[in-house]
């Protein structure tokens, strides 16, 4: 599958067009469960690290192992991006996306599905998960002064 047409898939629009970013953010933070919501955020770098990481770490590794290795890239290259701007090296957004990758397979492994429910319902679930695992990435990132 090409970009344009994975983009299309997940935002029901093509690149570029003006509903792109209401439909990422309806379908992503509404999705059914959390690990479905990965499926429709920021679906063009989502794209890359399936094509570029996941997949080939899938013909290694379980695909569960390889999530959780594909969730520490994307921290990995938010933590460069940051470490570049505060020229101070910081692993937070590593140690968050390892913890919401962790959350992202749990969720998968639950099978929960709340698709028949409001999607203000869906939002918040999704948006608790996020900030529980943010808070649990503060705590440790305080505890063990990873940054």
């Amino acid at each position: 599958m090409k970009l344009n047409d994975y983009v299309l898939k997940r935002n029901g629009v093509p690149i570029g067009h003006s509903k792109s970013l209401r439909n990422n953010l309806e379908r992503s933070i509404g999705a059914k469960n959390f690990s479905t919501f990965w499926n429709y955020w920021n679906p063009i770098f989502g794209y890359y690290l399936g094509k570029k990481i996941f997949k080939p770490l899938k013909k290694i590794f379980p695909v569960s192992i390889s999530l959780i290795f594909t969730f520490i890239f994307c921290g990995l290259i938010h933590d460069f991006v940051t470490t570049i701007i505060r020229a101070k090296i910081s692993l937070f957004f590593t140690i968050w996306f390892l913890i919401m990758g962790i959350a992202a397979i749990i969720s998968k492994s639950m099978k929960y599905d709340l698709s028949n429910r409001n999607w203000s319902l869906r939002a918040l679930l999704n948006l608790t998960i996020i900030i529980f695992c943010l808070m649990i990435t503060v705590y440790l990132n305080y505890f063990f002064h990873f940054y």
